[in-house]
């Protein structure tokens, strides 16, 4: 990232990490949007502003329901050798030690749960009732995971419970659990009261001093399915606020989903920021422009 003067220690499909100190690190949001686990070569404008803010938000929000590692998102409070150019993308995180799954909650049957539900009735090995339809709501909201690939290595791989639980053992999953779908229901409650659904969110845990945190984002527009309830319908693809806009254009394409990727229209990178900013003004009720940017 150009202009930080810190030591660099991993650059994922959208963050950047930087190291503050034994115990910090700071996490920079880039522009950058990965489509089916692939990295694209187009950059959407003010993307990484967005999920910094809406990611700030929740993890202020839901502090009481799950831990987290956020210590600021206020630039005022980042190194010097942070430089100007994160202002606005970047937070001042603990370090933590990453549980290697994506865990997901899902309150509606959409991606890839319906089109294993579509063959075979069952969600990552859990049978679901009969019948539901692609983006129906769900008797309850459950909990899914899969593996964490690094980038470029391939699509994450879907896990059953008793696989998952193995990988990184019973206490963890079970924490990872409970935590993600308590966030789930207190986001979701939150967006319906502003006209939003949230149909699913991925969120990433971490371990410090043994406790389990959430890590890497929270409930934005990359990690999450945000519906307008206004529009919603069951049986097909319900407008979107995030980067489902991108994958419909793609699905449109012919593209086989392997790199490197066609580019996006003009119109498709105009269209897919305003939804993040959309997103974040409709859940904050606060106006994105005061969002903290780079100096001029």
């Amino acid at each position: 990232m150009t202009g930080v003067a810190l030591p660099h220690r991993y650059t994922g499909k959208v963050r950047d990490l930087y190291v503050v100190d034994d115990d910090r690190m700071l996490m920079v949001a880039s522009d950058r949007i990965s489509v089916f686990d692939v990295v694209l070569a187009d950059d959407i404008p003010d993307k990484g502003r967005a999920l910094t803010a809406l990611s700030a938000f929740w993890f202020e929000d839901t502090a009481a329901v799950a831990p987290n590692h956020l210590l600021s998102a206020d630039p005022e409070d980042f190194p010097p050798a942070a430089g100007e150019a994160v202002r606005g993308r970047a937070m001042l995180v603990r370090a933590a030690e990453p549980v290697r799954l994506e865990c997901i909650a899902r309150g509606y049957l959409f991606g890839s749960a319906w089109e294993e539900y579509a063959r075979q009735g069952t969600v990552c090995g859990r049978r679901l009732p009969a019948g539901l339809r692609r983006a129906e709501r769900l008797p309850e909201p459950i909990f899914t995971t899969t593996t964490k690939e690094e980038p470029g290595a391939g699509h994450d791989a879907p896990l059953t419970d008793a696989a998952a639980a193995a990988l990184v053992g019973d206490a963890v999953f079970e924490r990872c659990r409970d935590l993600c779908l308590a966030v789930y229901r207190q986001v979701a409650a939150h967006a319906e009261g502003h006209g939003l659904l949230l149909a699913d969110t991925k969120l990433e845990f971490g371990l410090i001093d043994g406790e389990v945190v959430i890590i890497d984002e929270l409930c934005t527009s990359d990690s999450s399915r945000y519906w307008d309830a206004a529009s919603y319908a069951v049986g097909g693809s319900p407008p979107s606020f995030d980067k489902q806009y991108a994958r419909d254009y793609y699905a449109t394409t012919g593209w086989d989903q392997r790199p490197p990727a066609p580019p996006l229209p003009p119109a498709v990178v105009a269209g897919t920021r305003a939804r993040y900013v959309e997103a974040y003004e409709r859940l904050t009720d606060r106006r994105f422009d005061a969002w903290p940017a780079p100096r001029a």
